[in-house]
């Protein structure tokens, strides 16, 4: 005989189906974290592989050229996530899958309309740069539309929930370098490893559509960018300004200096490669699962962010100093002759990074929020606090005084980053007591 419910028992029910919920949903996250940094690993491996390779192959000065191609890559990829990816992970992230495979389409095809953009400036800047400089900037813009579009597919798949297709799309990527870099090795040259590494996205990129079943379309660029043109400006200027603070400090560092000097900063920032694999491994996933904490339980949206930024910056110092231990032998068949000077800057390094795990976690907050005026207020300020440091320091004590005082622009930039996210959590909060007492 089965005993009747009382009407005190019923109110029970949906916080016992809410209680045994949560050890799955917490699966859910760890699971879509784990594939967020697996997949980064996967893209950071290749990336170090492709610095290491150059840094051995062609010594200080030629990496020198290699390290202003790849900053000035990453000022465009800042430059097609904030206005492809970034929006399609904000409002696209766990939707039905009709919606996303619209969105994917003009998304993609955004990335691919700004490589093709932006790389035919770079075809136009080489010539006049001349020396080393100048063929690799040439390349880079033969090969930003397939490194662009690589990097679109990532964020597409990471948006949808599944991490492991981005993840085996880097692994394919890596396969391809393998023989790329090789042919580069035979040549010699800045412009061949330039040719090498973007030749490997493209095979990457073609191999996306497959997995997808979706195929780009250029065309819909224009319609993207007007319908999310509230987020897409704003994340553009806020990505752009990070990225090109890092270029600006390159350029002004190799002036004042010399571009050596942008070699051994480089350098010193690839012996922290395996942990900024775990941060931007993170950062993929990081504002999608910040967005699902705030529709599901929005009072445990700022515990999440402390959890995130102090455990990679906890992280980041752990792994500064095992570097620090590292036996020179050792350092020397990493970067070869790179080694000496870069790892006189470990510690300064170190912290600047820690200091930019520690705001990521403020970040990722502002972004689920959709807090983009205070997102790109934050990120201003960093930027000029990172070029007027990393600049300041060099025409005071030369690389080492750069490395000192970009360390102390990114600390100084990551407390503005929570100061923020603080108001921002306060103004949601009054806007959700607001809508509940509305009738």
């Amino acid at each position: 005989m089965t005993p009747m419910s009382t009407g005190r028992d019923e109110p029970a029910a949906p916080a016992a189906r809410a209680e045994a919920a949560r050890p799955h949903a917490r699966r859910a996250v760890l699971g879509r974290l784990s594939w967020g940094l697996a997949d980064q690993a996967a893209s950071s491996m290749t990336n170090f592989a492709v610095g290491i390779y150059v840094a051995r192959s062609l010594g200080l000065a030629a990496f020198g050229a290699f390290s202003l191609a790849w900053v000035t890559y990453g000022v465009v990829l800042n430059v097609s996530r904030g206005l492809a990816t970034d929006p399609l992970m904000v409002r696209f992230s766990g939707v039905p899958a009709a919606s996303w495979r619209t969105a994917v389409t003009r998304s993609s095809g955004t990335a691919l309309g700004v490589g093709a953009a932006l790389g035919a400036g770079c075809l136009a800047v080489g010539p006049a740069a001349g020396g080393r400089v100048g063929p690799a900037f040439v390349c880079l813009g033969v090969v930003l539309p397939a490194l662009l579009g690589q990097d679109a597919w990532r964020f597409a798949f990471f948006a949808a929930g599944t991490g492991r297709k981005a993840f085996v799309n880097d692994l394919v990527c890596g396969v391809a370098l393998v023989p790329a870099m090789l042919v580069a090795a035979r040549v010699g040259t800045v412009a061949a490893f330039v040719l090498a590494w973007g030749a490997s996205a493209a095979v990457a990129a073609v191999y996306g559509c497959f997995q997808s079943g979706i195929r780009p379309r250029p065309g819909g660029a224009r319609a993207w960018l007007r319908e999310h043109r509230d987020l897409g400006s704003r994340y553009l200027f806020e990505n752009v300004s990070n990225s090109g603070a890092s270029q600006l400090r390159a350029y002004g560092l190799g002036a004042i200096v010399g571009v050596s000097a942008v070699g051994v900063i480089r350098g010193a920032e690839l012996l922290l490669g395996p942990f900024l694999a775990l941060l931007m491994g993170l950062s993929l996933v990081t504002v999608a699962e910040a967005a699902r904490v705030l529709r599901r339980a929005p009072h445990r949206l700022g515990r999440f962010c402390v959890l995130l930024g102090g455990g990679q910056a906890a992280a980041a110092l752990l792994w500064g100093g095992a570097l620090l231990l590292m036996p020179d032998r050792l350092g020397e068949l990493v970067l070869g002759g790179v080694w000496h000077s870069a790892s006189a800057l470990v510690v300064p390094v170190t912290l600047g990074v820690a200091g930019a795990g520690l705001g990521s976690g403020a970040a990722a907050g502002l972004r689920a929020l959709g807090a983009a005026r205070r997102s790109l207020r934050s990120q201003l300020f960093a930027s000029a606090c990172y070029v007027g440091g990393g600049l300041g320091g060099a025409a005071v004590a030369g690389t080492a005084g750069s490395a000192w005082g970009v360390a102390a622009a990114t600390l100084c930039g990551s407390a503005v980053w929570w100061l923020q996210l603080r108001f921002a959590l306060r103004e949601n909060e009054h806007e959700t007591i607001r809508e509940v007492r509305t009738p």
